[in-house]
């Protein structure tokens, strides 16, 4: 991984080469979704055809960018670009001249903060500019909300917006200067790297014990996600070997450790925190629950399946696309305890149950949500914006200049 300080970027050059390059904008803090996302279609982008370079806009030096890190161990080429504040123009600047030093030719952003300093920094050169909309914050204080809000308003900016769910879809389709640009292609799953994980080892720290029976919960712990109501589920199961594993960090971390002890449910709750060999921990657990108030496209829904754990999740619009009750996993009312404790001891008594759910979900996953199906589909898109905004050869004379 190249870090991209003060100085401005090192430049790279690639005579000859007449591949695309697609410059892909994700945040500094930790492998969540939308990052597993990036990583997942810069991996399955046609080698033959396309060149991805993986980015994060680090506003603290203390962020370590682990996507930019894991691009780097896949053989993608990773890059850190530093500035301060949500809308840093020294990054910016650094971002412009990285575009022009080595002939970027589409720019793809996840997020407000990516989308408006990609939107800057594409300002003036010949490249394409996508946007892929992952969710909006349902608990943002004002600040957010502003930023969140000239998000939206920058999208008829973009050559093309892409949600990834038809939720998202359907929100945007009411702004009539992005119905030329806006496209769905939904969320999709790196199966290799669900196979690898698998394939690694477990680790002793993955012991269950005397487990009998492993719920998981992975994801931020906000209160978008009702993990209180995942823990108060749990207290209520009727298993004497049960164990809840809950992955992930958030600002509610220590108020659910707190209300563990209340429930009196403590020590049968391991918090791992935030973890980048997840799969692996995913891989050791009985069922994944998912009691989110809201969701798009869920990422470790559909983690869980291409594992092949059994699901069981809040029956909202985003889960509703991969969880067909009873057949691909379970739902459950949101917000209602008891339902899904009802859920979780149907699935703690019935191991036939487990495997018909786990192997459904796999099958499911592979069919539909592969990486590779979403991975040609960006193809498709960025053929699409490079054809419509000159010819192949106006894009390399453009890169010829810029050497």
């Amino acid at each position: 991984m190249i870090d991209v300080g003060a100085t401005g970027p090192t430049e790279r050059c690639d005579a000859g080469s007449r591949l695309v390059r697609v410059l892909h904008l994700g945040s500094p803090i930790g492998l969540y979704g939308a990052e597993r996302w990036i990583l997942a279609v810069a991996r399955h982008l046609p080698a033959a055809e396309f060149e991805s370079v993986v980015a994060a806009v680090r506003d603290d030096p203390a962020l370590t960018a682990p996507v930019c890190r894991r691009a780097s161990e896949l053989g993608i080429e990773g890059r850190v670009f530093d500035g301060r504040g949500r809308l840093s123009l020294r990054a910016v600047r650094q971002i412009r001249a990285f575009i022009r030093a080595t002939a970027i030719d589409i720019v793809h952003s996840h997020g407000y903060k990516t989308d408006l300093i990609g939107l800057l920094a594409a300002a003036g050169t010949p490249c394409r500019t996508v946007t892929t909309p992952h969710g909006w914050s349902t608990d943002a204080d004002w600040k957010l909300r502003i930023y969140e809000w000239l998000d939206r308003a920058s999208f008829p900016i973009f050559d093309a917006v892409v949600p990834l769910s038809d939720k998202l879809h359907r929100g945007l389709e009411w702004v009539g200067r992005l119905r030329g640009n806006l496209h769905l292609i939904p969320n999709g799953l790196d199966l290799d790297e669900v196979a690898e994980a698998r394939a690694a080892s477990a680790g002793a720290y993955l012991a269950k014990g005397d487990a009998d029976f492993v719920v998981g919960f992975v994801g931020r712990l906000i209160p978008l996600k009702a993990v209180d109501v995942l823990m108060r589920a749990f207290a209520r199961l009727d298993r004497p070997g049960k164990r809840l594993w809950i992955v992930g960090d958030g600002p509610e971390a220590e108020a659910l450790k707190a209300l563990a002890s209340q429930l009196g449910v403590a020590s049968m709750v391991r918090f791992f925190g935030y973890r980048e060999d997840r799969l692996a921990i995913m891989g050791r657990m009985d069922v994944l629950a998912l009691p989110s108030r809201s969701e798009g496209t869920p990422r470790c829904v559909l983690e869980a399946m291409a594992a092949r754990v059994p699901v069981v999740t809040s029956d909202v619009e985003g889960c509703r696309i991969l969880v067909r009750d009873g057949e691909t996993g379970l739902l459950s009312r949101v917000d209602d305890v008891a339902a899904l404790a009802r859920q979780l001891e149907r699935l703690a008594g019935d191991a036939g149950l487990r495997r018909r759910l786990a192997e459904a979900g796999y099958a499911f996953v592979e069919r539909e949500f592969s990486a590779r199906t979403v991975a040609s589909r960006y193809a498709e898109l960025y053929r699409e914006l490079l054809a419509s905004g000159g010819s192949r050869s106006a894009l390399t004379s453009a890169r010829g200049d810029l050497r």
